[in-house]
This record gives C-alpha cells, sequence and structure tokens, in this order.
C-alpha cells in the first residue's frame, strides 16, 4: 500500500503494519466498547511489566516505517487518497494502540482509533479498567492532538491512574481532563496530582465523586501549593472531612492560580470548614467558588461573612443546603454590607427561615457599593414582610435578582368565615 505524500512522492507502508492493523479483534466501526479485561476492575497489574516493555520496544520498532521492498505487492492508492485523515503518523500511533492492546489483553477502543485530529477524546462510561488504562497511556503521547482527554467512569482505580499519570506528566498538548467516579482513592489522588504538578500545562481537573478523604487532602494541597496555571479544580461528590478542610484551607489560601473551585457534596463542617473559608479570605484569586451540601453551620458560615468582608476578588458564592440558621445567616449579612464585588449568592435550602432572609437582604440594602445581581432564597418560605423589603431593595439596585421559594406561606390578619350549611328553601322564616 503506497502513502501520497503532498509533494506528490509516494512511501510504502509494508503490510505487516497494515495486518496488525486488519488482524486486531472487534475494531467495527460502531464498535465504541472498550472490554471487560480479564482482570478485576480495581486488581493491581504489577506482574505485567515485561508486557509493558515489549510495548515499549513495539513502538521503537514502529517509529520509523520502512519503505516496501520492490516487487512487493501494492493495494490501490485511491483508498488513502480518497480518506484524507489517516497519515503516516495516525497508522503507527494506531499500530502502537492495538499493539499495547494485545499485550494487556485488553479490546481496542474503536473510538480511540477513529479520533483522528479531533482536540476532544470522549472515553467516558467505557469500562476501560487499569489494564486497558495503561494499554491508552502507552499510546497517549503518540497523539499530538488531544486537549481535553475524558475519562469519567471507567473504574481506573490506583493502578490505572498511575499509569495515566505517567503520560499526562509528560504531555505537552493535554490541558483538561476529567477522571471523576474512577475510584482513584488516596493512591490514584498521589498519582495524578504529582503528575499535574510536573505538567504546567494542564489547566482545568474534574476528580468529582473518587472517594477522596482527608489523606488524598495533603496530595491536592500539593497541587494548590505548586501549581499555579490550574484554573479549574472540580473536587465535589468526595468524602473530604473536617480534617481535609484544615488541610485545604491554608494551601487555598496560599494558592496563586486557582479561578473555580467546587468542593460541593462534601463533610467540611466544624474547625475544618472555619478553616477553609479562612483560606478563602486570604485568597486573591479565585472567583468561583462552590461549597454547597457541606456542613458549614452558623460558625462556618460566620467564617464566610468574615472572609467576605476582606475578599475584593471572590465574584460567586454557592452555600446552599450548609445548615445556616437565621443566626448564621447574619453574620453572613455583616460581609455582604461592605462587599464590593460578589455578583451571585446562593443560600438556598438552608433553615434560616424569613428572619434569616431579612437579615441577608437588610445587609445589601445597607451597602451602597453592592455588586449583587443574584441573591438566591430558594425553597426558603418568606411572608409579605420580606416581599417589601425586596421591593425597597430592587428600587435602589433595579438590576438584582431575588429568588425566593415559588409557594410562600401567607398568614392572614382575618379570619375565614366560619361555614354554615344553608338552611332548605321550604324551611319557615
Amino acid at each position: 500500500m503506497r502513502l501520497v505524500g503532498a509533494a506528490g512522492g509516494s512511501t510504502h507502508i509494508p503490510r505487516r503494519v497494515l495486518g496488525a492493523v486488519a488482524s486486531s479483534p472487534d475494531l467495527s466501526a460502531g464498535n465504541c466498547k472498550m472490554g471487560i479485561t480479564k482482570r478485576g476492575p480495581c486488581e493491581k497489574s504489577g506482574e505485567n511489566e515485561g508486557r509493558e516493555k515489549e510495548a515499549a520496544a513495539a513502538a521503537g520498532r514502529f517509529a520509523g516505517v520502512p519503505e516496501a521492498e520492490k516487487g512487493s505487492d501494492v493495494d490501490s492508492d485511491s483508498d488513502l487518497e480518497t480518506e484524507g485523515t489517516h497519515g503516516l503518523g495516525e497508522l503507527v500511533k494506531e499500530t502502537l494502540y492495538l499493539r499495547s492492546c494485545r499485550v494487556h489483553s485488553v479490546v481496542p477502543a474503536s473510538c480511540f482509533l477513529r479520533q483522528g485530529r479531533d482536540p476532544e477524546l470522549n472515553l467516558r462510561h467505557r469500562g476501560l479498567g487499569p489494564q486497558g488504562a495503561q494499554a491508552l497511556a502507552s499510546s497517549l503521547n503518540s497523539n499530538p492532538y488531544v486537549k481535553r482527554l475524558d475519562l469519567r467512569d471507567n473504574g481506573l482505580c490506583g493502578a490505572g491512574t498511575e499509569a495515566l499519570a505517567s503520560a499526562l506528566s509528560k504531555s505537552s498538548c493535554i490541558c483538561d481532563v476529567d477522571l471523576s467516579e474512577n475510584q482513584l482513592g488516596a493512591v490514584g489522588a498521589q498519582a495524578i496530582c504529582a503528575a499535574l504538578i510536573a505538567n504546567p500545562t494542564m489547566q482545568k481537573v474534574q476528580l468529582a465523586g473518587n472517594g477522596l478523604e482527608e489523606q488524598a487532602a495533603q496530595y491536592l494541597a500539593e497541587l494548590l501549593l505548586a501549581h499555579t496555571g490550574l484554573k479549574f479544580l472540580d473536587l465535589s461528590y468526595n468524602q473530604l472531612n473536617d480534617q481535609a478542610g484544615e488541610t485545604l484551607g491554608p494551601a487555598l489560601a496560599e494558592n496563586t492560580g486557582l479561578i473555580e473551585l467546587n468542593i460541593s457534596w462534601n463533610h467540611l463542617r466544624g474547625p475544618g470548614a472555619i478553616a477553609f473559608a479562612r483560606g478563602l479570605e486570604a485568597n486573591i484569586f479565585l472567583r468561583v467558588l462552590d461549597i454547597s451540601y457541606n456542613g458549614f453551620g452558623d460558625p462556618g458560615a460566620s467564617a464566610v461573612g468574615e472572609a467576605l468582608r476582606t475578599n475584593n476578588v471572590l465574584e460567586e458564592l454557592n452555600v446552599s443546603n450548609n445548615r445556616i440558621s437565621a443566626v448564621g445567616a447574619l453574620s453572613l449579612g455583616r460581609g455582604l454590607r461592605v462587599n464590593q464585588t460578589l455578583r451571585s449568592l446562593v443560600v438556598s435550602r438552608n433553615p434560616m427561615q424569613n428572619k434569616g432572609c431579612l437579615g441577608v437582604l437588610k445587609s445589601v440594602q445597607d451597602n451602597p457599593v453592592s455588586a449583587l445581581e443574584l441573591l438566591d432564597f430558594s425553597e426558603i418560605q418568606v411572608n409579605r414582610e420580606f416581599d417589601d423589603l425586596a421591593s425597597s431593595v430592587k428600587a435602589v439596585l433595579p438590576g438584582l435578582c431575588i429568588k425566593t421559594a415559588a409557594h410562600r406561606v401567607e398568614y392572614k390578619k382575618q379570619l375565614l368565615p366560619v361555614f354554615r350549611s344553608s338552611q332548605p328553601a321550604s324551611a319557615p322564616k
């Protein structure tokens, strides 16, 4: 088979290269599913080091494809000319990946083979497992086009993450990676954080739903301290508790790059919530913070209020469902009286009741330089007094949107008339 070059010349591709592609199992165009490996999803795979060396040797052999010898069979040149998407380098990349899949005893993902020059490689929900991750990692660096790598929900576990971490640490192209829902644990967190620290090009990382606890918080803190290029970090749906908050808070205070942080649906409460809020107070880069569905409570809300008095960068804050009562809402309002940058505040689903909502709204009313554009009290019951105050505030801040519960409970001052059954028409007067 001959590949036509840009200058009109041709390069022969030996049949042993094409044979590796053609003989690989399960590569139909409709098959985008990575098959189940022979091992359990989280089983260690240290015994495959010899196989990995064989794959690396294969990579070296196919780095340059020699010309075919004279007299060899030649296929039609029109096949490659009409497709126009597979150059010699891409064919070598595919061959390396197929060899690696064979070494690790996994079925190749045809989505990777058809990826071409697309900047996003989406392999979420493919069931790669640790073995499939190792096969992918050995070929990932040969693809210069991938900028966003989506591997959500693939059961990578610690072993698979360690293999990918090695590839990510060397990649100069990938700047956005999603490793959510992969059971990383502390082992995977350590590997991926070390890889990200070594790769300054990484800007967005999603690690949601990975069972990360206080041990993983130490590696995450090191990442926040060392990586100044990371702009977006998603740690939601993990198990980061109060000890983790005490570790992450000081790191957040020293971070000099992160713009958006999502740490919702964790267990930040007590001293950990206070320590984390103090980190927010000292941070001068973060613009979007989601700490919803934790357990900050009134002490944490008070610490957040103090942070808002000092922080002049944060623009969006979500503290919904954090067990904040009316007392905590009043403490939160102290920061709103002086803050000049916050544009969006979500405090929905907190037990602050009408009194707490009034306290927050009065604080906004008392701030003549407030930048608030959205104040969300969704699913908190308010009464007519709140509505009257909201109308007064919107007269001063016409651009402010105030959301409240869809169904209000309004108490009438007059009792409804007692129902009396009418007398029959024939009854005497």
